[in-house]
């Protein structure tokens, strides 16, 4: 057995003592002992050779049932505790290993050349898209006292600290394990789209917010010193967006009003946390000396850095009061100092950059000042763009009902053939197509409410609208003639979700056919953007046949987007299980066919995933690091793809799979109400 660390070891030491203090102190002598007996005889037969769990057995046996709930909370938690010394270890000094990024930078240098290497590090383009999923179950508060928790095992590990300090962390330490036990670990309610949205940002300014720019600073410097190739300012290797507040498919609760509500949120936020930047930068940036620009700008000031940051502070606060007006359900003036681009955000940011370097000023200028710009690439002015997410179904109908509505037909009832003419038709027509008022369902009026407000947000603050159960060309392009009926004035990027194994197979052949209309062509620009659907594929098909369903469907894809020149990025819809397509980030990169990365990549990380892989920011540096790696090798060390024979194999037994799979779930008659009476 692996030897834990020493000081691993002694923090889940520290923590177990205290928890079992307070179930002491709360629960009585008699429970603590039961649950030291249990603990004491699972250890025997762990360590002993003829596993013999009798004894255990015997001694669960004649626990009382109101004993058993809190036994199990105390184990609960004492797991709970000890995954996050873990965590706390794994990103602490004592656990760095040598840089693995390095090693690859310097492998790749060696196997491709620092030019190459230094290309495909430049068009990194990993997007992560923060999606709420009720497998997250932990409340917020509890998650802030794991949190503490890490920060104060860090905390003790100082070598310097005086004794009265060392019993400052361990009776803080204490406090947060009674507040943990004395807290009800499940939400009793089910949070509201908003409340997810929130979460999202919370994650974003606790961690992520000082994590981007330690890892591109980090990344930049290996590439200077080995690479001889320093990174541009504008390099985005990381993008993010989000779901929350933007995923209306089988949500009821997600309407076009909290949609708007979450993009002003996440601006509201935006300007907060850079009105906090700016002026922390502007209170560093006290020097007179500046570049032609900035000196014609500001003539004559002694300060004149702190001028131009002064004009950036009052858009912010302009737009801090707007939004905030907005939220509280007012109709707010326009105010032309709200900032509606990112570039309103970079363009002051960047002159301060050029004018620090222009007058000798390298450090100050490749200090807080570059880590904001990298900031503002990252995250625009709401934090994360939202994706719309809608059941291709709901366009269907909407259209239907205006076809009849318009003695037109019914577009439910038309040939896929019939629905692309008439869609073509009304895309390159440049009269309205939607009455100013007409009778439509609840459904449909949602339908249109959420393009409008699409249609009236800033570009910036969205990022695609998600197609689920895309079946046919007409599904994509329903959608972007609806966009423009509503009002849209840019070509939102529409991606096609293909989820069951049916919808897998028949991808390839729907992608090809659509990139062939020129209309559609001119619309995306041969760019294009597809999700692979893995934990409903692997509820219609079972892990093994969907997986192998899935490879396919994206190496048809992308072959067939190479001999139409189109730019295809793949949207991996993965979940936090095994089961939703979820493992190692390492592992499921290399899974992909070859080409299909090329140096970009969008995946959904998924409910608690989140807090795992980026709630903090020493666990997001390395995140981020994994990542890049990962990428870097299935750009320019694919695997390559198995042989026919391997082909062939992996066939019939995905077809076994899926027979065996199909049979229990739905042929056994009793399969459902067994799973009904298991599951919560």
């Amino acid at each position: 057995m692996e030897t834990l660390p020493e000081t691993l070891r002694e923090n889940v030491r520290l923590l177990g003592e205290l928890l079992g203090d307070t179930v002491r102190d709360h629960e009585g002598d008699d429970l603590f002992q039961k649950i030291e007996d249990i603990r004491q005889l699972g250890k025997a037969i762990q360590q002993s050779e003829e596993e013999d769990s009798t004894p255990l057995v015997e001694r669960l046996g004649e626990l009382n049932d109101r004993d058993i709930l809190p036994i199990v909370r105390a184990f609960n938690q004492f797991l709970n505790l000890a995954n996050i010394a873990d965590q706390e270890y794994s990103a602490s000094a004592e656990a760095e290993p040598d840089d693995g990024l390095k090693s690859l930078l310097l492998e790749l240098k060696d196997t491709y050349g620092q030019e190459r290497l230094s290309e495909v590090i430049g068009d990194l383009n990993i997007q992560l898209v923060l999606t709420a999923h009720p497998t997250e179950v932990t409340r917020r508060t509890l998650i802030r006292k794991y949190d503490q928790i890490v920060h104060t095992l860090s905390d003790r590990q100082r070598g310097n600290l005086l004794t009265y300090e060392q019993d400052k962390h361990r009776g803080r330490l204490h406090r947060l394990v009674e507040e943990i036990w004395s807290t009800d670990e499940i939400r009793s309610e089910r949070p509201t789209a908003v409340d997810e949205a929130k979460w999202g940002f919370a994650v974003i300014e606790n961690s992520l917010w000082q994590a981007v720019p330690d890892f591109i600073r980090h990344l930049d410097r290996l590439c200077c010193r080995h690479l001889d190739h320093c990174l541009p300012v504008d390099l985005q290797p990381f993008s993010f967006y989000s779901w929350m507040g933007g995923d209306r498919d089988g949500n009821p609760n997600v309407t076009h009003s909290v949609t708007r509500e979450v993009l002003l949120l996440g601006r509201w936020m935006a300007a907060d946390l850079y009105l906090k930047d700016i002026q922390s930068l502007s209170n560093d940036l006290s020097m007179h000396e500046a570049g032609a620009e900035l000196s014609a700008r500001f003539p004559g000031s002694a300060t004149p850095y702190r001028d131009l940051l002064g004009e950036l502070r009052k858009r912010l606060q302009a737009t801090l009061e707007w939004t905030e007006a907005r939220l509280e359900g007012r109709s707010p003036e326009w105010n032309d100092a709200v900032i509606t681009e990112r570039k309103d955000l970079l363009e002051p940011l960047l002159m301060c950059f050029e004018s620090l370097r222009e007058v000798g000023f390298p450090h100050i200028a490749n200090g807080p000042v570059l880590d904001n710009i990298r900031r503002v690439q990252s995250f625009g002015i709401n934090l994360v763009p939202l994706d719309i997410r809608q059941d291709g179904e709901r366009h269907v109908k909407a259209m239907d009902e205006l076809t009849q509505y318009l003695e037109l037909g019914s577009y439910l009832e038309w040939s896929e053939e019939q629905r692309q003419e008439f869609l073509l038709e009304q895309l390159n027509n440049k009269r309205p197509l939607l009455p100013a008022h007409w009778p439509m369902s609840e459904e449909t009026e949602e339908v249109l409410a959420t393009c409008k407000v699409i249609a009236q947000e800033p570009r910036e603050t969205l990022s695609h609208y998600v197609i689920s159960m895309a079946q046919q060309p007409s599904d994509v392009m329903v959608v972007a003639l609806l966009l423009r009926e509503c009002g849209m004035t840019w070509n939102m990027p529409i991606v096609p979700l293909f989820e069951t194994l049916d919808d897998l197979d028949r991808a390839p052949e729907v992608m090809g056919r659509l990139w062939q209309i020129p209309w559609y062509q001119e619309y995306t620009g041969a760019r294009q953007t597809v999700m692979i659907g893995y934990s409903d594929s692997a509820k219609d098909a079972g892990k093994f046949a969907a997986t192998w369903a899935q490879y396919k469907a994206q190496e048809k894809l992308v072959n067939i987007a190479e001999q139409q020149n189109v730019k295809l990025v793949l949207f991996h819809g993965r979940g936090g299980t095994v089961g939703r397509g979820g493992g190692p980030v390492e592992k499921a990169m290399a899974s992909q066919p070859p080409g299909s990365v090329k140096g970009q990549i969008r995946v959904t990380e998924q409910g608690e995933m989140i807090r795992y892989k980026f709630g903090q920011s020493r666990v997001a540096f390395s995140s981020f690091s994994t990542y890049v790696s990962a990428t870097l090798r299935a750009t320019l060390m694919p695997h390559k793809g198995p042989s026919q024979e391997w082909r062939d194999l992996i066939e019939r037994m995905a077809q076994s799979s899926l027979e065996a799979y199909r049979n229990v779930v739905r042929g056994h008659p009793k399969f459902v109400p067994y799973f009904r009476s298991l599951t919560p």
